[in-house]
């Protein structure tokens, strides 16, 4: 499985730390910055993982910054994106199995990285169930 994954200045050392455990644990990662905790806008960085995506280069997104919530805000402005903030490891399954989410946003000041790396096992282990969730989905996208 291919992630891109991509932070601004406050999830920065979260990326880092989760690009190291995707790798260990056989996951390819696109990382599509920042590189550094300098100041940057987060939207550039949520597009550059949308755009992945959306392009199927990879097959899932995950972004972070401070709270998730400007990432998330950022990846849903794009069609086809169904990005979900997740501080929890039952929102990560329930997302990807009724939602069919596609990016997962966290918030680096607002959970720990444990927890962070567990939701995002949970995000990529779980799968869209279908179903009823289908119609709601393609709701979205029309």
């Amino acid at each position: 499985m291919i992630i891109a994954i991509g932070c601004d200045h406050a999830g920065f050392e979260y990326k880092e730390k989760l690009k190291q455990w995707l790798d260990e644990n056989g996951f390819e990662c696109v990382d599509t910055g920042t590189y550094s905790t300098d100041a940057v806008d987060y939207p550039i960085y949520a597009k550059s993982v949308c755009e992945k995506v959306l392009s199927k280069e990879v097959d899932f997104g995950i972004l972070f910054c401070g709270t998730g919530i400007g990432m998330s805000i950022a990846a849903n402005k794009i069609r086809g994106i169904r990005a979900a903030v997740c501080s929890d490891i039952k929102s990560a399954e329930l997302t990807r199995q009724h939602n069919d989410s596609n990016v997962l946003c966290m918030g680096a000041q607002m959970i720990g990285f444990i927890t962070a790396r567990e939701i995002t096992k949970t995000f990529l282990i779980n799968e869209f169930v279908g179903g009823k969730h289908k119609v709601r989905v393609d709701m979205l996208e029309n």
